[in-house]
């Protein structure tokens, strides 16, 4: 960066001083968990040399406790980088939550579902632009879709991919019966201009249609909402929270973009899991994760066979824990635990 010539290619440079600046962020956040560890060293020694005079620091031992915890948390947080080595897994992500057959019930579940992930997107300190939500007829929503921004967003989105199953006694029956509800999650790159996607406009049908969200009088008067069919592919994506057409399907192409990336993406693993003879994983479309509120509470991952019981946690946004177990499990081949040694189930 200090020669001469390095602002001669503008996109080079930008690429070198983005990745210098994700460099220079790690090693400082690893600065600061050394020096905190110095700190519950002293602290540590404090607390053995209180209970050697049998006297015990409660306020000592709390802060050492606590620290502990905390440091524990960010450390294992940092060791998530190690299995990021996909082409995309720093980059940003696009989230879209769509209800499958059941109506409000799903609809519901599929509010409960962005709830979910926007409390867990808060806890990890990641920027979130709600691009499009429709609500649903009764309760709940028919779709959504956020565009997700921070550090390997999309590596860590891979665990939530497909299927989410809700079990539970449904609000909206008045016999107080149990319902099965399912909702899915697709998830695709936030890919920069740079990435070459050619797309035909002879391939894409645009529809217009009135904002029906939040957005003030000019937003919800006007055709300013854009849904864009990608009619080889048969992806449809749409955008209405900007205030003029021109701006929602700006946002909207950028996410037909991700999508398209993200189809290639999947065809390529799959033409190498078969060139390699492996048993085929059911992906995008599989239920992944089962959420159980009645008759006992638990929330547990198919694929990696991690489960706890404090659903509302999980509910709250507390997915660290389901994300480093999928990550782990992907690492060692991510061989899914509902098949058997010959890919049937």
């Amino acid at each position: 960066m200090q020669a001469a010539d390095f602002w001669d290619d503008q996109e080079e440079a930008g690429k070198t001083s983005a990745r210098y600046s994700r460099l220079k962020k790690r090693l400082a956040e690893l600065a600061e968990l050394e020096e905190r560890y110095g700190d519950l060293e002293t602290t540590d020694e404090l607390v053995r040399e209180s209970l050697a005079d049998d006297l015990v620091d409660e306020d000592l031992l709390a802060e050492l406790s606590g620290g502990l915890a905390e440091l524990e948390k960010e450390l294992e947080r940092g060791e998530e980088r190690r299995f990021f080595s996909g082409r995309f897994d720093e980059s940003g992500a696009i989230v879209t939550i769509h209800p499958g057959a059941g109506g409000t019930e799903s609809q519901d579940w599929s509010e409960m579902l962005l709830r979910m992930y926007l409390r867990w997107f808060e806890r990890r300190g990641f920027s979130v632009e709600i691009n499009d939500v429709q609500e649903g007829d009764d309760a709940g929503i028919k779709s959504a879709t956020l565009t997700v921004e921070g550090d390997n967003v999309y590596g860590l989105l891979a665990s939530e991919k497909g299927v989410h199953r809700l079990v539970r006694l449904s609000p909206f029956d008045s016999a107080n019966r149990r319902h099965t509800s399912f909702a899915a999650v697709e998830v695709s790159p936030l890919v920069s201009d740079d990435i070459d996607i050619e797309i035909d406009e002879k391939d894409l049908r645009v529809d217009t249609y009135r904002s029906s969200g939040a957005g003030g009088q000019h937003v919800n008067k006007t055709s300013s909402a854009v849904r864009i069919t990608h009619q080889p592919s048969g992806i449809v994506v749409q955008c209405q929270n900007e205030r003029s057409q021109i701006q929602n399907r700006a946002v909207a192409m950028r996410i037909l973009k991700s999508r398209l990336v993200e189809l290639e993406e999947q065809k390529r693993a799959e033409d190498m899991a078969r060139e390699r003879g492996e048993a085929m994983d059911i992906n995008f479309g599989s239920q992944i994760r089962s959420y159980v509120l009645h008759p006992y509470q638990m929330v547990k991952d198919l694929r990696t066979e991690h489960e706890t019981g404090n659903t509302q946690a999980v509910l709250d946004g507390d997915l660290d824990a389901f994300v480093r177990e999928y990550l782990v499990w992907r690492a060692g081949g991510g061989v899914d635990r509902r098949l058997g040694e010959k890919g049937e189930k």
